[in-house]
């Protein structure tokens, strides 16, 4: 068993969001547990290890002793481990997905003349606000987003529970841009239950009233409060594609750590493996 103080510890030094388990909870649905260093989720037969250690989130070693230690759980199911490599434990002919989390200093570096150019008309036409839950214009500009983009089944999923998330986690921080008509633009959300990072969670904006730079308004509001609350980066997320890498190379932000993602099936042994076992 995993207590709450044990769990609490995972979040309040995560390095990466999939390690804010009342994040990957209310997203999921799935069971917290520790792993040697790491922390795990446990859903029917899924077992999906979160492979950045306490001991340091690089740490290749620490993540193979806890993947081992998931694997000693008996019965069939899929293992999906994320970390900073590929786990030794995996089999051979498994692919696994790599990408990069991006991260900026709190406080950032100082923005580009472009950046700047671009921050200073969002602030002219649009106005911010910060906290509460979401309201339908949020929802509705989500729906939106899931009928025009073809979206993974997983990340549409992620997005329908956003609403859980924000209700779930006191923590996170819905910030808000609009138009001085009070339309929505666009809206951001973050997380600060980590003691040294803060996470820029998802974000959302609206085609015809966003004007350029209101991502990057709502990206500043949660840096500022990242500074408040005394943290000294944020996590922007993975790279994904190129126009999202774009954006997080504008505010300066650096690769600082891998993201690697292995799964594979673990079935039972056939009849002949179990009767050579049972004369053993």
């Amino acid at each position: 068993m995993t207590g709450p103080d044990r769990l609490a510890r995972i979040t309040a030094e995560a390095s990466v969001p999939e390690q804010v388990t009342q994040y990957v909870q209310a997203a999921s649905g799935a069971r917290p547990e520790l792993f040697g260093a790491c922390v795990g989720y446990l859903s029917g037969e899924n077992r999906v290890l979160v492979g950045y250690p306490l001991t340091g989130p690089a740490d290749q070693a620490a993540m193979a002793a806890a993947v081992a230690q998931m694997l000693q759980r008996p019965g069939p199911g899929r293992v999906i481990v994320i970390g900073p490599a590929r786990p030794p434990q995996a089999p051979a002919d498994v692919v696994s997905i790599s990408d990069h989390y991006y991260g900026l200093p709190i406080p950032p570096p100082a923005p580009g003349q472009k950046l700047r150019n671009m921050l200073r008309r969002a602030q002219r036409e649009l106005t911010v606000d910060s906290g509460g839950n979401l309201e339908k214009d949020h929802r509705a500009l989500v729906d939106r987003y899931l009928r025009e983009r073809p979206l993974p089944a997983g990340t549409r999923h992620i997005f329908g529970r956003l609403a859980a998330y924000l209700e779930a986690s006191a923590t996170s921080l819905l910030v808000s841009a609009r138009r001085m008509d009070g339309r929505l633009a666009a809206f951001s959300v973050g997380e600060f239950g980590s003691l040294h990072t803060a996470f820029f969670m998802f974000s959302f904006r609206d085609r015809e009233a966003a004007v350029p730079g209101s991502a990057d308004l709502l990206l500043g509001a949660l840096l500022d409060e990242g500074r408040r609350r005394g943290q000294a980066r944020m996590n922007l997320g993975l790279g994904v594609n190129a126009g999202i890498r774009r954006f997080k190379a504008k505010w300066g932000a650096d690769v600082f750590l891998p993201y690697v993602e292995t799964s594979w099936e673990i079935r039972p042994a056939g009849l002949l493996a179990r009767l050579f076992r049972s004369g053993r």
